[in-house]
């Protein structure tokens, strides 16, 4: 997997921002990927009062949606957290727990934004211009945009849309349950993400992929 394409954090905001502008051009949000064999799903929590990183990647298998493997990842938190900036503060520890899976996910669900971010680059479409693989974002709040009315059954869907563009998908993933923003992060289209999304919904408000990676993120 690529190495981190950023520098050590310095404390200068405007060029994360930059920066973050610059790699959402790298973004694709058509689908370009084959048979899912093994999707893995990320998630991350803190340590020590916010000191230590805590990343979790389960990797499973896409037939069964059952765990075959997981890595928890800690580092030294690399930066404060700042709105708009939480790839940089946590993609190094999940960078470093995907590369402690023992093979490469075919897709990898990320909790959290996708392209629905004000500059069109959050966590999971940061990871994907990252590693080269197709990525999901599946938050459990919307960060920016706004949305019609949804159905309350499983499956209702809404268009998210910011600044008169379309960025996600608002997913009630079970009845009655609070929706999920899901957005593509990289090499997976607009409507199969929201499919994909909903086909790994079991019994949870959570897909399975991210439901996990959260249980170990959070050490519940």
């Amino acid at each position: 997997m690529s190495s981190i394409p950023w520098p050590e954090w310095d404390g200068d905001v405007a060029k994360a921002r930059a920066l973050q502008t610059q790699l959402a051009t790298q973004v694709v949000i058509e689908d370009d990927f084959g048979p899912l064999k093994h999707i893995a799903g990320v998630d991350v929590g803190f340590e020590a009062g916010g000191a230590i990183t805590r990343a979790a990647a389960v990797l499973l298998d896409a037939a069964s949606l059952k765990p075959v493997a997981n890595v928890v990842a800690r580092l030294p938190t690399r930066m404060p957290y700042i709105p708009g900036l939480l790839s940089f503060r946590e993609l190094p520890a999940v960078l470093d727990a995907l590369a402690g899976l023992p093979q490469t996910p075919d897709m990898v669900f990320v909790d959290g934004q996708g392209i629905a971010h004000p500059r069109g680059l959050g966590i999971a479409a940061h990871l994907g211009v990252t590693i080269g693989l197709p990525t999901i974002g599946v938050a459990k709040s919307i960060l920016v945009g706004s949305h019609g009315e949804l159905g309350e059954q499983r499956g209702a869907r809404a268009d998210l849309v910011y600044r008169g563009k379309l960025i996600g998908t608002v997913l009630r993933s079970k009845q009655k349950v609070k929706p999920l923003i899901v957005s593509p992060g990289y090499r997976v289209s607009m409507a199969t993400a929201a499919d994909l999304v909903l086909k790994c919904c079991t019994t949870y408000r959570l897909p399975e992929p991210t439901r996990w990676a959260d249980k170990l993120a959070s050490r519940r």
